[in-house]
């Protein structure tokens, strides 16, 4: 037994260290596993998106649906949510199957990293299950799943400043530091002038005319709130540096960077109709939100109240029911931006997380990212500094 419990051992190795094909080729292997599900989530997306916009095409297929009556039901928004509503079934059974899971070479190893023919069969099944819904419980999922995309925007929260704060610190421990300070401040710098830059531009664009107040309140806070990280990083009890705060000032301005109405929006006109930037607006933003989802979800040990320090040999290499969780809940969100969390709001095409609605949530989005900012900061301050490298450095261990 100690003999095929060593050949497995070598064989994860062999899986772990060599090239994608060999990854690939293995049936039960955690590390492409990841690749498969990001790769099966963002088809999914495609998939909303596709019924969202173009679904009038199928409308002769979804007929033969009963509770989409006469085909209107199953597209647009609600097309969206029973896409939505599949994926979420999906990721969570492969959440409650793998929640428990502690070591490799188990049954629930095997079955997050294998199974796929199971899997194949499995998922195709659950995006087709909603269509056979009632309404009602489509629009029930729709409200609840505005809680569940808040839920992912607080972990995903979390990952991003964790994941800032653990980089600045992994400059900071460098042997040759002066140097690494050299760089350090000027990233620090082409952050920050990104940053002025995006404010300029968002006052141009989106503030025409003085009456556009609360345009000009949210563009003018997010420049206040880009200082007080400043300060507050700078403050000699904390002494984090100037990436941490230029980083996230970056993120808060990319968060704010969407108008409030179309009166106030210079390029309403231009953007009444579909164009090349439009188009690559929403790929951007569709691509960042699956790449988002995929490193959030393989970020378990930021999440951990207690961190072991000493990882046995057999241990997984990521959390898989937290990972399949975070899943869960990105399928939620992106229904939500699709239909700019409204269930009763059509979309254009082309179109991604657009709407009043959408703007608060991403107004409340940005300064909650202030405050857990400001209060790890603190909180941070108050650590040893051998303390805080540890709890960082292994919160990004998995992601690489």
């Amino acid at each position: 037994m100690e003999t095929g419990a060593s050949s497995d051992k070598n064989g994860y190795e062999v899986i772990k260290n060599g090239s994608w094909f060999i990854q690939f080729r293995n049936g039960y292997n955690p590390w492409m596993a990841r690749y498969v599900y990001g790769l099966m989530f963002l088809l999914v997306n495609l998939l909303a998106w596709v019924v969202r916009d173009y679904g009038r095409g199928a409308l002769t297929e979804m007929k033969k649906f009963k509770n989409c009556k006469d085909g209107l039901n199953c597209l647009g928004t609600e097309g969206v949510l029973r896409v939505s509503l599949g994926c979420f079934l999906f990721y969570f059974i492969m959440f409650l199957s793998t929640v428990a899971t502690s070591k490799t070479h188990s049954s629930r190893d095997k079955w997050h990293s294998g199974w796929w023919f199971a899997k194949l069969l499995m998922w195709p099944g659950l995006i087709i299950f909603p269509f056979l819904l009632p309404s009602s419980i489509i629009d029930l999922y729709g409200e609840i799943a505005h809680f569940g995309a808040g839920v992912f925007l607080l972990i995903q929260l979390i990952s991003i400043i964790s994941f800032i704060t653990w980089l600045n610190e992994f400059f900071l421990s460098q042997k040759d530091a002066e140097r690494c300070h050299v760089h350090v401040m000027l990233l620090a710098t082409i952050a920050y002038t990104l940053c002025i830059l995006g404010v300029i531009l968002m006052y141009i664009w989106y503030v025409p005319d003085p009456s556009c107040l609360l345009n000009i309140f949210f563009i003018t806070w997010t420049l206040f709130l880009i200082q007080l990280m400043a300060s507050i990083s700078l403050h000699p009890k904390i002494n984090a540096g100037f990436l941490t705060p230029s980083l996230m000032g970056l993120y808060v301005v990319f968060i704010c960077c969407e108008p409030v109405g179309e009166i106030c929006n210079r390029n309403a006109e231009s953007s009444s109709r579909t164009d090349w930037l439009t188009i690559i607006s929403f790929v951007v933003a569709l691509l960042a939100m699956v790449i988002a989802t995929f490193s959030t979800g393989v970020d378990s040990q930021c999440f951990q109240f207690r961190k072991d320090e000493n990882q046995e040999e057999d241990a997984i290499p990521y959390g898989y029911g937290f990972f399949h969780f975070v899943f869960a809940t990105g399928a939620m969100y992106f229904a939500m931006l699709l239909i700019g969390w409204n269930i009763h709001h059509s979309m254009k095409r082309w179109t991604i997380d657009v709407g009043w609605t959408s703007t608060w949530v991403r107004i409340v989005n940005e300064w909650l990212a202030v405050c857990i900012y400001s209060n790890l900061d603190v909180g941070g301050s108050n650590d040893t500094e051998e303390q805080t490298n540890n709890i960082r450095a292994t919160c990004h261990l998995s992601v690489l």
